[in-house]
């Protein structure tokens, strides 16, 4: 059904107060706007031809604006001067709220072709900005945030542009926003402003220094791909797409400092697309509009503001602590000439552990740290560590531990200056110089862990303890108890297999961004994601009947070896629009699963090798199917059935159940090196079992072998890969 956007400015501006005056600086922002375009776009022509290809780097959606808005392919400059002329010919002279939001999108199109004009030449070793300042942000870096968009850990996304009248003010409104969770879009002097200040900016803060002047369109393209990608927005659907920015991206724009007549015009590109503009700058009456552009001048109650527009509502506890806190940090790295302290990752002993226990072994609320404190180190010192997690709840049971226990991980990275890889007894944690000297101690750690535990599992935990131990002789005491907790539950999971269970669960987290997608989890088929396993989908029905993982019964088999039953199939179908009607669990090439946008690794098939291939969101390069992951995402995301491609978790590569009716495992002929260093030992055993021999992994090529068929093809031939022998793969 149409959606008739534009609905939702009906009654926006008060009768007789039509703010002429703001729609004449629209007007002439986007004509200058528009003209500059013109005139860069038949210098471009003239220098390169018409048919210089043209395109930003890293992305499926060729100019994403223009894509996602009009659905155009623009592959060469010869596309671009009938879509100006288009978008000139949009931008009217009267007057009018409507034609100022038209002349607000014609303004982001000739922003997005302005930008892209500049990336003609581009050369990924030479950047066009040096760090921390981004410029257009590839696909990667949109899936790689795309579940916590999901989610709304991220809970929207904040457009800041301009210069502000306070920077330190400003600082405050930003770290602020971390804290809450924002994706944060920073362009002109705010950037050097908040540089000045030191806050953390760049890519793993979610809080991208886009650049000057027009780079603030990679804010709209980076947004409206996210549309097309989780969304599944079919390209070209204007109001549609506009809808569901309105609805799950809840972005908003801080215009500070004084106005310019184009950037006036960008912000109604926004105003356009559904997101308010708040400035600082005193406007007259004839300048504002209620709830879409109006002023706030006062630093310390815009984001308020702006969230009670935007209708943001945020639950997050707020922790007393030395630094700040929030999914911002999460992809902080810290290196070792910034690192006070680092326990674990093979360096020395370490481990973590969630454990159930009675009411009368708990004290609510309390961390305890046994042994010396962080203080009583030396910055550079590697120390043992452990922490233990206990858990009171009347609903608690044993199977939430491992659902608990791999949040440890989320939590901790929340924190500026904490850094927390792995988990169970390969865990790896640092903290930094700078948090030390803000005062971070490691009580610090379990407190955010109480906070956390409680905030996020309300149903099932009571009473949450935290106990830290920073002594060798405590750590090698505790941890054979740990790993025998870790034993039990690897050995409650290892005896699931499809067959001994009446039941499969849903995963329909990822239909915020994906509503035709709907992962079926089984004992032996884990969540595409990687991080939904049956047994975590189980517990997750559990804890909140209500929520993503609903459990679908195995009834009516109608092909065991693909995997295909009549009650999944009718759960499918009615989750995913009626758009998927069949669905077989255990082939990729005839009726596969559906993909979101949220898989580690994403497998096509290789005709000329009689295999697959695979590769994972941390590869950035070529694969031999002749795509990279940014690519071939773009295909397979979004909730689509594309038989000879799906998106699939790690761990579902070594199952007994990988692919079977296809194949199976003997059809995997080339991998990142990093996954197949990763999946190493499994692979071997898998590959036993299966009669490849000892050393299946060293069969399987890597980007060293190649990245073509044809440097790939000899090597699988010398090492006599099984999937040459098999029969045809289609």
């Amino acid at each position: 059904m149409a959606v008739d956007f534009d609905k939702l400015f009906e009654g926006a501006i008060p009768e007789g107060k039509n703010p002429t005056r703001l729609f004449r600086q629209v007007y002439n922002g986007a004509i200058t706007a528009v003209s500059y375009a013109e005139i860069l776009l038949s210098q471009a022509i003239r220098r390169y031809g018409p048919e210089h290809p043209v395109g930003y780097p890293d992305t499926a959606y060729y100019l994403p604006v223009i894509r996602c808005y009009s659905g155009e392919e623009v592959k060469k400059l010869g596309d671009l001067p009938p879509i100006l002329n288009r978008m000139r010919a949009q931008v009217k002279s009267e007057l009018t709220f409507e034609n100022a939001r038209l002349a607000g999108e014609s303004t982001w199109y000739a922003a997005e072709i302005i930008e892209a004009l500049r990336y003609l030449e581009y050369d990924p070793n030479e950047p066009l900005a040096p760090e921390p300042w981004t410029g257009f942000i590839g696909d990667p870096v949109v899936r790689r945030f795309g579940i916590k968009m999901v989610d709304w850990t991220i809970p929207g996304e904040a457009i800041i542009i301009g210069r502000a009248k306070d920077p330190k003010k400003l600082a405050r409104m930003v770290q602020e926003l971390m804290g809450m969770g924002f994706m944060i879009f920073l362009c002109d002097e705010v950037v050097e402003q908040l540089l000045e200040e030191n806050v953390k900016l760049g890519i793993d803060y979610i809080a991208y220094p886009l650049g000057n002047f027009t780079q603030v369109v990679h804010a709209a393209n980076y947004a409206l791909r996210a549309g097309m990608m989780f969304g599944g927005i079919t390209p070209g659907l204007r109001d549609e797409q506009r809808d569901y920015q309105r609805r799950r991206i809840r972005a908003f724009v801080l215009y500070l400092g004084e106005h310019d007549m184009v950037k006036t015009a960008a912000a109604f590109g926004a105003i356009f697309t559904g997101f308010p503009v708040i400035t600082d700058q005193p406007l007259a009456e004839d300048e504002q509009i209620p709830d879409w552009f109006f002023t706030v001048e006062d630093y310390d109650k815009m984001i308020q503001i702006a969230l009670e527009v935007r209708g943001i509502k945020l639950t997050k506890v707020r922790l007393e602590l030395p630094i700040n806190f929030g999914p911002a940090f999460e992809g902080e790295s810290i290196r070792k000439d910034a690192m006070y302290v680092e326990m674990g990752g093979g360096r020395t002993t370490a481990f973590e552990l969630v454990r159930t226990v009675g009411e009368g072994e708990i004290e609510d609320g309390k961390v305890e740290v046994i042994g010396p404190e962080i203080d009583a180190f030396k910055a550079g010192d590697r120390l043992p560590f452990a922490t233990i997690v206990d858990i009171y709840g009347r609903k608690m049971q044993e199977d939430y531990e491992g659902v608990l226990e791999r949040r440890i991980h989320d939590f901790i990275n929340y924190g500026e200056g904490l850094w927390h890889t792995a988990q169970r007894d390969i865990v790896w944690l640092r903290i930094s110089k700078e948090a030390v000297a803000k005062g971070a101690k490691f009580r610090h750690l379990g407190e955010i862990l109480v906070a956390k535990m409680k905030e996020e599992f309300p149903a099932i935990v009571d009473r949450v303890q935290v106990t830290i131990y920073t002594t060798q002789e405590d750590v090698d005491r505790l941890i054979p108890m740990a790993r025998e907790k870790y034993r039990q539950r690897d050995e409650r999971l290892r005896g699931l297999t499809d067959e001994a269970v009446d039941t499969f669960y849903s995963c329909v987290l990822c239909q915020s961004f994906a509503p035709n997608h709907a992962c079926i989890v089984t004992p032996e088929r884990l969540g595409l994601c990687g991080a939904v396993s049956w047994l975590d989908a189980k517990a997750s029905h559990e804890i909140n009947p209500a929520g993503p993982n609903q459990p679908v019964p195995k009834e009516g088999v109608m092909d065991e070896w693909k995997g295909m039953w009549k009650s999944v199939n009718e759960y499918v179908y009615n989750q995913t629009n009626h758009n998927l009607e069949e669905v077989n669990i255990y082939s990729m090439l005839d009726k596969p699963m559906t993909s979101c946008g949220c898989f580690e690794c994403i497998m096509a098939i290789l005709p000329e090798c009689n295999g697959i291939m695979i590769t994972t969101r941390e590869h950035g390069g070529m694969t031999p199917c002749g795509m990279t992951f940014s690519t071939l995402a773009g295909m397979v995301g979004g909730g689509t059935q594309t038989p000879g491609f799906m998106g699939v978790g790690r761990r579902y590569l070594v199952s007994r159940k990988f692919i079977r009716a296809d194949g199976g495992l003997g059809r995997i002929v080339w991998m990142p090196k990093e996954l197949k260093e990763q999946l190493r030992e499994e692979l071997n055993a898998r590959g036993k079992e299966e009669g490849f021999g000892d050393n299946f992994a060293d069969m399987i090529a890597d980007e060293t072998v190649g990245t073509t068929v044809d440097e790939i093809l000899p090597f699988l031939e010398e090492k006599g890969h099984p999937a040459l022998k098999m029969e045809p793969l289609m």
